[in-house]
Parts: C-alpha cells; sequence; structure tokens
C-alpha cells in the first residue's frame, strides 16, 4: 500500500475513533477523505464497543439483578461517546417536533436546551435499550455479546447510511457537511453483509432471524431519513446522532422479538 493510502487510512480510523468514542487518540488529517474512511468504518468501531458493552453487561448480570445491569450498561456506553448521540436525538426530534421545515427548522436544533419532545424520545429510547438489553442479560452469553454488538455496530452503519452518496447536508459548514455523500455503494453493501453475519449467532437455533433484525432495522432507519431530508435539507452532526440511537433501539427491539 503506498505511503499516501497508508497515512489516508490512518487519519480515517483515528477520526472515526474520535467521533463515535471517547478513546484519547491523537487527531490526524480531517478532510472529506478522511471523513469517508470514518464513516466506512464506523460500524467496526461500533463491533468493538459493542463487544465491550456485551462484557460490561454479563459481568453486571453475574452480580446484580438484569435490569440492574442493563442500566449499568446504558450508562457506560453513554459515557464512551460522550453523550452525543443522544444529544444528536433529543435535538433532532425537537426540530421535527416543531412542524418547521429548513432553515427555521435547523435554527431549533442549534438551541442549547432540550424541548419536550426531545425529552420524551430520549427517555423511551433510553427505557427500550434497559428493557431490552436486561432481556439479553439473561440468555446464553454468546447470544448476548453477538446481540450487543450486532446492534452496536447496526447502529454505526446507519451513520454510513445517511452519508452515502446522492444525500445533502442540510447546512453548508458543520460535521454534516464534512461528511454528507462520503460513503459509497460499495463500502454500504461491505458493512450490511458485515453486522448481518455479526447477528448470525444472536437467535440460536434460527441464525436467519439475528440478521432480518439487523437488516430490517436499517430499512425503516432509511425511510425516516428520507424524511428528516425532505425536512431539513440534508443531514446534521444531530441527525447522524439520532440515526445511531435510533438504529441501534430498533435492532436491539427486533433481535429480542426473535429470540
Amino acid at each position: 500500500m503506498p505511503t499516501e493510502s497508508r497515512r489516508g487510512l490512518a487519519d480515517g480510523v483515528r477520526l472515526a475513533l474520535t467521533t463515535f468514542t471517547t478513546l484519547p487518540v491523537r487527531a490526524g488529517r480531517v478532510d472529506r477523505a478522511a471523513a469517508g474512511t470514518a464513516m466506512a468504518l464506523a460500524p467496526a468501531v461500533g463491533a468493538v464497543l459493542g463487544v465491550f458493552l456485551a462484557a460490561v453487561l454479563l459481568l453486571a448480570a453475574a452480580v446484580a439483578p438484569p435490569l440492574v445491569a442493563a442500566g449499568v450498561t446504558v450508562g457506560v456506553g453513554a459515557l464512551l461517546t460522550r453523550g452525543l448521540h443522544l444529544d444528536g436525538l433529543a435535538d433532532t426530534v425537537d426540530a421535527l417536533g416543531s412542524y418547521r421545515r429548513g432553515a427555521a427548522a435547523l435554527e431549533i436544533m442549534k438551541k442549547p436546551d432540550v424541548g419536550p419532545f426531545g425529552v420524551v424520545a430520549l427517555v423511551v429510547v433510553l427505557l427500550l435499550q434497559a428493557a431490552m438489553l436486561a432481556e439479553l442479560a439473561g440468555r446464553s452469553w454468546p447470544a448476548a455479546l453477538a446481540a450487543v454488538a450486532a446492534a452496536t455496530a447496526a447502529g454505526r452503519l446507519g451513520v454510513g447510511l445517511a452519508c452515502r452518496r446522492g444525500v445533502p447536508a442540510a447546512r453548508p459548514e458543520g460535521l454534516g457537511a464534512l461528511v454528507a455523500g462520503t460513503v459509497g455503494p460499495v463500502a454500504l453493501v461491505v458493512g450490511v453483509a458485515a453486522v448481518a453475519l455479526l447477528a448470525v449467532p444472536a437467535v440460536p437455533g434460527r441464525p436467519w432471524q439475528g440478521p432480518v433484525a439487523v437488516v430490517a432495522a436499517l430499512a425503516v432507519a432509511a425511510g425516516l431519513l428520507r424524511h428528516v431530508v425532505r425536512r431539513l435539507g440534508g443531514i446534521t452532526g444531530d441527525v447522524l446522532g439520532a440515526t445511531v440511537e435510533i438504529v441501534t433501539t430498533l435492532a436491539y427491539l427486533g433481535l429480542v422479538l426473535s429470540g
């Protein structure tokens, strides 16, 4: 691999780690090429994060009730991502709940406070995630590990879906402008295949149901993204955060109901 290509890949890896985790990684070059690599690698970062969260869940469940273990896992997940995805979810839902479009909706997203729609969205998502994790804590460790890793990876694959070619940025500046349209179809296909494969052990005895659950979550997210783009004019960093939380929650729901 040429030196320039290796450097570009390293910059993309660093950007993926600093965007999706709190790991103290030295920042590299930040441009659209590095952003495209970072967004394509997002599912891999999600899978690693998911394995860690699964370990937290299973270890906590060994010494505490399942719901307590699930709450701890949700909290650790928020800490490891700075709560940015949850913040993006609240801002996006507030903007959509205002029934405004374009610049007026984007102004609502920039406000530092959280409105009633955002609060409700956070409560619903966190409660659902905790409930689903509590259910997974009672399953075999291979199934729980696969489910948490696959759902977390699927959430980050949702970011790649939002950043696919043809989807514009809502603003000329910010994270949305940096990453919009940077992910090609090959990266998306590879990501979907990898996440589907990761989900195979999540439903023991029915290896096809795990992949179906995560692909269904992504399909629902694609429909929601089309609506968001129509309302806002494109994607923003907040939309990406909302996508992570929505896809992750839907994937958990599908995997639990499949079991």
